[in-house]
């Protein structure tokens, strides 16, 4: 290109723009947070009581400026069979808002028999 007069730029290409070049929250951690959000409220007003399937509670939302609507019964049942894919710290938030089936299972150790204990000779 030298050869032709041409220069190369010496500014480097701007980051792409995408989901992930930010650093703020996947749709998905998103949606949680609605949920949970959304859970929160129902645990306020409704106390232990179970949400129904049906249940829709509308939370304020950054950015918006009408509440959103959120189908909490659905988000809860799918949530709940989905389980197995949350974090930790999902399941443990989960768990502080009255939702047993959250609480970290911990895998029952096998039984110990008599020659488990006897000290090595």
């Amino acid at each position: 290109m030298a050869n032709l007069g041409l220069q190369p730029d010496p500014t480097p290409p701007p980051a792409p723009v995408g989901a992930r070049a930010t650093k703020g929250q996947s749709k998905a951690q998103q949606a949680f947070q609605r949920g949970l959000a959304a859970l929160a409220q129902w645990v306020e007003r409704e106390g232990d009581r179970p949400v129904p399937r049906g249940a829709v509670v509308e939370i304020e939302v950054d950015g918006q400026t009408e509440a959103v609507p959120v189908r909490l019964g659905v988000w809860v049942s799918n949530t709940k069979s989905r389980r197995d894919r949350l974090d930790a710290d999902q399941l443990d938030a989960l768990a502080k808002l009255g939702m047993d089936w959250a609480k970290l299972v911990t895998m029952p150790q096998a039984p110990r028999t008599a020659s488990d204990r006897l000290p090595a000779s």
